[in-house]
């Protein structure tokens, strides 16, 4: 399988991983910023952007696409980071695949079992006709009765594409995510820890990564470092990117 993606930049390689009904274009602004130090390569992973649509998506599964990626672009060792279900990914691959990663970059995510706080968005986009809808306008409004929140509408809607013939579809496979959802909140498993430099990064008006989630996130991980991002809520990249670059850069440049 070949997985969809953009390449900036050069020196190290840092792989960008995007969260659950995300794609690479989430994270192409801060990817640009990174490619100034770094060979970035940001990734739609399956089911994702223009990644290949398959009926199956849990952690390992996602793990091995990501070993098949580097290894189909030569790329032996890299900087791993994702932002919630991809951090995730980036956490499953590190313990899979140690050998792979150089430093590991978490985003507001812990590597336990989450509950079911997506059920109203999939509600609401399942309950789309997307074959009778022909404006965008008309679409934002009939999501709107159920997500207030500006910018998770605002998120979802770019996820609207339209096939050959005009009509509208979602970019990400919405059946297969919804089929395997409760694969995508289970916990990260592994034998082995990971015992390279890990940064977990938070946002302080989030309630993803709490402080009893940090002797976990120590077991699985012994060099990991919890940094907050006070004011920023789940996606921290979008509401505070300069202090999450700055808090990337300043880890990747520490020589631990």
């Amino acid at each position: 399988m070949e997985l969809n993606f953009k390449t900036f930049g050069q020196g190290e390689p840092l792989i960008i991983l995007h969260g659950l009904f995300g794609m690479l274009d989430n994270w192409q602004t801060l990817g640009k910023r990174f490619a100034e130090h770094f060979t970035v390569f940001l990734v739609d992973q399956r089911n994702h952007g223009r990644s290949p649509h398959l009926p199956d998506i849990d952690y390992p599964l996602l793990a091995a696409d990501l070993a098949g990626f580097m290894e189909q672009n030569w790329v032996y060792k890299a900087h791993i980071l994702g932002h919630s279900m991809g951090g995730k990914t980036a956490m499953q691959f590190a313990l899979n695949h140690a050998d792979m990663v150089d430093k590991l970059v978490v985003v507001d995510i812990a590597p336990r079992l989450y509950s079911r706080r997506h059920l109203t968005i999939f509600e609401a986009l399942l309950a789309l006709d997307l074959q009778q809808l022909t404006d965008r306008e008309e679409v934002e409004k009939i999501l709107r009765l159920k997500i207030d929140e500006e910018g998770t509408l605002q998120f979802l809607m770019k996820n609207l594409g339209r096939d050959k013939h005009g009509r509208f579809r979602f970019k990400m496979n919405l059946e297969a995510l919804y089929q395997n959802y409760d694969k995508l909140l289970a916990p990260v498993s592994g034998t082995d820890t990971f015992d390279h430099p890990a940064l977990f990064i938070r946002g302080g008006k989030s309630e993803h990564i709490t402080d009893d989630d940090f002797p976990k996130i120590r077991e699985m991980f012994p060099q990991a470092e919890l940094a907050t991002v006070a004011g920023a809520g789940h996606w921290v990249h979008a509401d505070a990117p300069d202090e999450l670059f700055g808090l990337v850069m300043s880890f990747f440049k520490n020589d631990h």
